[in-house]
């Protein structure tokens, strides 16, 4: 029999409440039940995940405008890491510049999504995230 696949943590690095609470939401709405663990910044994230607090396999749900350290420098900072260098991140932003953007993929992202896309727009980033830990394979940590 093939072993079940183990539930996926989501680190949601955001420091806007409303924003959080949205997201939260969104997830309970498309009835996800996944453990979500929230940081209020980029420092916060990190501290987190090299702690252990944030359960193997997980998903990094990044916003890019916060104080201390920003999503940029939080992704310089996780693929110098040799620890987490192989995080897998989507960017959730209200930031559409293109520079923030190419910055975004150059350090491997797995996506990037405009928070403005609310509503439908927004449940179907959810849907594509909850589709996507279903089917894609972790290593074991």
């Amino acid at each position: 029999m093939s072993e079940q696949p183990k539930e996926v943590t989501l680190l949601l690095i955001e420091d806007d409440d409303i924003d959080a609470m949205s997201i939260t939401r969104a997830f309970k709405k498309m009835y996800i039940g996944n453990n979500i663990i929230r940081a209020n910044d980029g420092q916060e994230g990190l501290d987190l995940l090299r702690s252990g607090a944030v359960p193997s396999p997980y998903i990094i749900l990044l916003d890019l405008q916060m104080p201390r350290l920003n999503g940029l420098e939080f992704l310089e900072a996780i693929r110098e890491d040799p620890e987490l260098a192989q995080s897998t991140v989507f960017v959730l932003t209200t930031s559409k510049s293109d520079e923030d953007i190419t910055a975004s993929y150059k350090k491997n992202i797995a996506g990037y999504f405009v928070k403005e896309q609310v509503g439908e727009g927004f449940l179907d980033i959810v849907k594509m995230l909850k589709g996507y830990w279903k089917i894609v394979h972790f290593p074991e940590s």
